[in-house]
């Protein structure tokens, strides 16, 4: 018999080398390299027309316009920046949009998580009539367009009742009564007065207690829950701790600083014929209206975001909750909650920058918002793409900046497993 000889498999090493016209690897790169090149040259021809044209306009791209006088007035938040139509600058007049478009947007990011929350929990009500009122509620707003309740609720603020100095409030003709002690708000067609706080200039002694406070509160808060732990009892009176604690150093900053560092300023009312507001906090009728509808728009989906995220908590949560004798109460906010924001946040996220990108429609009831001072901008400078690319811009860093924040809650919450 013959030797038998076993065929040789060869190695990798006895492969002839790959022409690269081949190679995998290489044909991916020169497809990616082939795209960005297109890409580029795309991009090159689109500005290099526009370039062109704006130059046969006697245009150009530079921001150098943002240096010009301003010579427009704005009806509200000017007086934060300190902007003077006469003085300042368009630079100026677009930080004042910026600081409005973020005054709207972070009071209706508040109150409509409030709102959605109580809905939201509303809506699983045991009972029939709460239950139903929230649903139609939510349902009236998530389909009636935004812009559309923008007009109505503007329709409706201008709709109040005139008002003059000396008087609480004139309907038509007919005078309801003198005022004998000032109230704490006046409601007109113009404008609501509300109490404000003043800050004095000791505030800034005063504000490292704000931060040590917060500090404090905190600390409280996690030392009375890992107490709770330890003990085996569930985590409550957490709050009152850490709110006695956050009061204490505030009221101890407010005895060591000279001076108060802030004060309550109520409302008042001077002129004769037309009242004029001084003092408080003074909310015009076009941010009513827009606040009105970005609240009550935004707290619908929030609602339902939290109505789903409550009933994702498996229901042995709730029925080992009962069997420790929670209330229901208890049970909402030291059980189902606590694990339901695990679900809530990421599309609540959502939900946030929606309102801050929807509170550009602001321009529909007059609100001096960014959009709209960048219209007035563009309109008295030409400089439209400029100006466009500035509103994007900022934008885009609002809502990263709540997006990044809102991340990291979202990491927070989550449960990290071993």
């Amino acid at each position: 018999m013959g030797e038998s000889k076993t065929a040789r498999v060869p190695t990798p090493d006895q492969h002839a080398a790959v022409p690269f016209w081949r190679d995998v690897r290489v044909l991916r790169w020169l497809f990616q390299l082939a795209i960005l090149v297109v890409v580029g040259a795309l991009l090159y021809f689109l500005i290099n027309n526009l370039v062109t044209n704006l130059a046969r306009l006697g245009l150009n791209l530079s921001f150098t316009f943002l240096n010009r006088p301003a010579g427009f007035n704005i009806s509200e938040g000017y007086q934060v920046l300190q902007y003077d139509h006469r003085t300042s600058r368009m630079w100026h007049a677009f930080a004042v949009g910026v600081l409005n478009t973020l005054r709207a947007a972070g009071v209706g990011i508040i109150l409509a998580t409030i709102l959605g929350t109580i809905v939201g929990v509303a809506r699983l009500s045991r009972n029939w009539l709460v239950s139903r009122v929230s649903l139609a509620y939510i349902e009236i707003m998530q389909n009636t367009p935004l812009l559309v309740q923008l007009f109505f609720w503007f329709t409706l603020v201008k709709a109040l009742p005139r008002q003059r100095p000396g008087e609480i409030l004139v309907l038509g003709d007919v005078t309801l009564g003198p005022l004998t002690i000032p109230p704490l708000a006046y409601f007109s067609q113009r404008a609501v007065a509300l109490p404000g706080i003043e800050i004095h200039p000791s505030f800034r002694l005063w504000w490292p207690f704000l931060v040590v406070g917060l500090v404090v509160a905190a600390g409280l808060w996690l030392a009375r829950v890992r107490m709770k732990e330890r003990r085996g009892e569930p985590p409550t009176g957490q709050f009152w701790w850490a709110a006695g604690g956050f009061a204490a150093v505030l009221a101890v900053g407010w005895v060591l600083v000279p001076g108060a560092p802030v004060s309550l300023v109520l409302p008042g009312l001077e002129g004769e014929t037309i009242a004029q507001y001084t003092g408080g906090w003074i909310l015009s009728n076009t941010f009513q209206a827009l606040l009105l509808g970005l609240v009550l728009y935004t707290a619908a989906f929030i609602a339902e975001v939290v109505r789903s995220g409550i009933q994702s908590v498996p229901y042995g949560q709730i029925e080992a909750a009962t069997s420790l004798g929670l209330s229901r109460q208890q049970q909402l906010r030291l059980i189902v909650l606590p694990q339901a924001m695990r679900v809530i946040i990421p599309p609540l996220i959502n939900q946030y920058l929606n309102l801050i990108k929807n509170s550009s429609l602001a321009i529909a009831v007059g609100y001096p918002d960014l959009f709209n001072i960048s219209q007035t901008i563009g309109n008295q400078t030409g400089q439209n793409i400029q100006v466009i690319a500035l509103v994007m811009a900022t934008y885009l860093v609002i809502s990263l900046i709540v997006s990044a924040i809102m991340n990291v809650a979202n990491q927070r919450m989550q449960i990290v497993e071993r």
